[in-house]
């Protein structure tokens, strides 16, 4: 079922928000300052391709750098980022087939919100 819900998942979705993000990617390894950002794009990138059967965690060893990088991410781009994924998650709730798709929008959010210091792991 996961592997279903991918495809429909990366055709009506996923492909678009994952290339979104790797432009933001690619954007952000130009400056030095913000590679760190840079990778959390391409990370949250992949995870927007193939979200079901993957979950977000917290890695308990980032340090302090790690906060104030959230910090500066959530102003500049994390709450804006959630609020796209709300507002497109609202139209796929109101298709029955939509409904999961809606949800893998919502599952976005948490590593949008602060991507640093977040892991993409497998649910198994």
């Amino acid at each position: 079922m996961r592997t279903i819900l991918n495809v429909i998942w990366l055709l009506f979705a996923g492909i678009w928000l994952a290339i979104g993000y790797a432009v933001a990617g690619v954007i952000c390894c130009v400056l030095i300052i913000t590679i760190p950002f840079g990778i959390a794009s391409f990370r949250i990138a992949a995870y927007a391709l193939w979200p079901f059967g993957r979950t977000v965690e917290r890695d308990p060893s980032a340090g302090a750098l790690s906060t104030i990088g959230n910090i500066i991410w959530f102003v500049f781009a994390g709450l804006w980022l959630a609020i796209g994924h709300v507002v497109t998650s609202i139209p796929l709730f109101l298709s029955v087939i939509g409904i999961p798709l809606g949800v893998a929008n919502i599952k976005l959010i948490p590593v949008s919100l602060l991507p640093l210091g977040a892991r993409i792991v497998d649910n198994d």
